[in-house]
């Protein structure tokens, strides 16, 4: 496990966020909202076309949303987005997980990575959660990095709500698991970046599996009642 120490000492607004599957819903919808906030984004994917021509989409709504906010939102290859940001955070397919962090261990290395990928498959009963040989997603992104510092979060948050600029103010909270007091206090000042939200320790990495099982009831929660549920944690 890396030291996270250089990162935390520079102010979590001043840190390069890098998405990896950052054409994706999820992904899509945290570079905007973080845009729209003033962070600077890179998105990455494995087509850099496609990566580039989302970021400049990505953008505008961000600038639309942003009120005078200085907006910078850029794309590129997975492999250069990681290399150039601070802090990456994964939303790539559940299926391509491995092999895209097994292709990115060197740029990682010494970085604080993010995953919020949720092992999920869907048959006639609805959605339910895949296994996976760690444990749980995070657990597989930290044994393909050993050198980098993973934290689990933002497994919660319906890319539906996320996208939805014209409602500024997002409500829940993210939970956060890790084993780095260093990391995930970042990833929870990061969390409070979007606005409404805020980042709630939930455990160390080793609790990452029930996180990411939960978004499965809230799928379930959703499809039920035709909305885009997330969670909040009381008396904190």
């Amino acid at each position: 496990m890396t030291d996270t120490g250089q990162t935390t000492e520079r102010a979590v607004e001043d840190l390069v966020i890098g998405v990896l599957g950052g054409t994706g819903p999820q992904g899509r919808g945290l570079a905007v909202r973080w845009a729209a906030a003033g962070q600077r984004v890179l998105l990455g994917s494995r087509d850099a076309d496609r990566a580039a021509e989302t970021a400049r989409a990505v953008a505008a709504r961000a600038e639309a949303a942003a009120g005078g906010v200085e907006v910078s939102v850029q794309g590129g290859s997975n492999t250069d987005v990681a290399g150039a940001a601070d802090v990456l955070v994964v939303a790539v397919p559940f299926a391509g997980h491995a092999d895209t962090l097994a292709e990115l261990a060197a740029p990682l290395a010494g970085k604080v990575v993010v995953d919020c990928v949720v092992p999920m498959g869907w048959d006639e009963l609805g959605a339910y959660v895949l296994d996976v040989p760690e444990g749980s997603v995070t657990q597989q992104a930290a044994a393909l990095l050993p050198d980098s510092s993973v934290v689990g979060a933002f497994h919660h948050l319906s890319a539906v709500s996320l996208e939805d600029l014209s409602h500024p103010t997002l409500e829940g909270d993210v939970m956060v698991v890790g084993d780095d007091r260093a990391a995930t206090d970042l990833v929870q000042a990061l969390a409070g970046r979007l606005p409404g939200m805020r980042g709630v320790y939930a455990g160390r990495l080793r609790n990452a599996r029930q996180v990411e099982a939960l978004t499965i009831n809230l799928v379930s929660v959703n499809r039920r009642y035709k909305v885009h549920a997330g969670i909040r944690v009381t008396d904190v």
